[in-house]
């Protein structure tokens, strides 16, 4: 269901005049078609007993993905480099201690966030988007949806609105109550990184190399800075036999990181169709173009055999690509924070515990 700005507004008026009398329920129930799961690393049941399923939200908050979605929309529109953003701090929430919303927590006297770390400091963007829509939520439907939902639909979202494949958001996840700069610093795949140590760090949290690369298509649309890509422009990644093909590219990275102002240039990581979510980013791979060392490692057969040919079979299946995008982006939205429920909460504020 489509929802108009004024007929959603009008509605979120609705639900918060109702919340006034009505008790609300700020648990989180599996939907009657039997989609829950429970989450885990590597498919292990998690210890904060935490189950997901695609309607968690019916009966406490039946508007929260319409709410996330008109929000992401109305973001993208201002600004199509958001939908990359979104995308990226729900990876980046992931890939430390599970899906928590950790990472949107500020710093405070008792730990240091995770904004600060080396992957995402002066990087990461997007909080100001979460802000509004958490905002939004807790007016219809108060202390029931949590951030890390948020950012999983959010992500979502931000594909389908770039052109890139849906899928049915597992939903049911309870926010931490701290961050972890230490794991943000050595979770975090970083730029440079060669084929067997994105694979190390995947099966880290028990992902696959095929969900590695799958999920760094994810790279098929935002930008870079200069300096996320600068051993690209040394000649690190230029594929064997096929320098001659690399040079035209990377003579025009030097061109635009050249000069004082360099650290603060960006670079589209899909130069081709850099605000489409589609399978150019592995087509770009096999003709040198990948921006990032480590995206252009993929592609090098002096990597993982399995991984370069899932490289070819995506540039030539945009289908096959798609499928497997969002399936690995269902077990990563799995990964789960440890602690048990004492651990836990739905943060009213995603930025800071309640």
């Amino acid at each position: 269901m489509e929802l108009a700005p004024v007929a959603l507004t009008l509605l979120l008026a609705a639900l918060a005049a109702a919340a006034d009398t009505t008790p609300v329920n700020k648990s989180c129930v599996t939907g009657s078609a039997g989609a829950s799961v429970s989450i885990g690393y590597g498919g292990a049941s998690a210890s904060a007993g935490v189950s997901l399923g695609a309607d968690a939200y019916r009966s406490d908050c039946p508007l929260a993905e319409e709410i996330v979605r008109a929000a992401v929309d109305e973001a993208i529109a201002a600004d199509p480099r958001m939908a990359a953003s979104l995308l990226r701090l729900h990876f980046h929430d992931c890939f430390v201690n599970g899906c928590d919303g950790s990472v949107l927590l500020d710093d405070t006297h008792l730990f240091v966030g995770e904004k600060t770390a080396v992957p995402n400091a002066n990087s990461l963007r997007g909080f100001e988007v979460v802000d509004a829509i958490k905002a939004q939520l807790e007016l219809a439907c108060p202390e029931t949806v949590s951030c890390a939902d948020v950012l999983a639909i959010a992500a979502r979202d931000s594909v389908v609105a770039s052109g890139g494949p849906s899928w049915q958001v597992e939903v049911g996840r309870k926010d931490s109550r701290t961050a972890s700069l230490q794991a943000a610093n050595t979770n975090l795949p970083a730029p440079t990184s060669g084929v067997a140590t994105l694979v190390q760090k995947f099966t880290n949290v028990g992902l696959s190399a095929k969900d590695m690369v799958a999920l760094s298509g994810a790279h098929t649309i935002g930008k870079a800075r200069c300096t996320t890509f600068s051993a690209r422009i040394a000649g690190v990644g230029v594929s064997a036999g096929s320098a001659n093909k690399d040079m035209g590219f990377l003579q025009s990275l030097q061109q635009l990181c050249a000069g004082s102002a360099s650290s603060s240039a960006l670079a589209h990581l899909d130069l081709s169709t850099p605000a489409t979510f589609d399978n150019q980013y592995y087509i770009n791979l096999l003709s040198g173009d990948g921006l990032l060392p480590s995206d252009q490692a993929l592609a090098s057969p002096a990597g993982a055999e399995d991984v370069a040919a899932l490289v070819a079979d995506y540039a030539f299946d945009a289908s096959l690509f798609f499928d497997d995008f969002a399936a690995s982006m269902l077990r990563m939205g799995r990964l789960a924070p440890g602690g048990g429920r004492a651990s836990t909460e739905v943060r009213r504020n995603c930025r800071v515990v309640n």
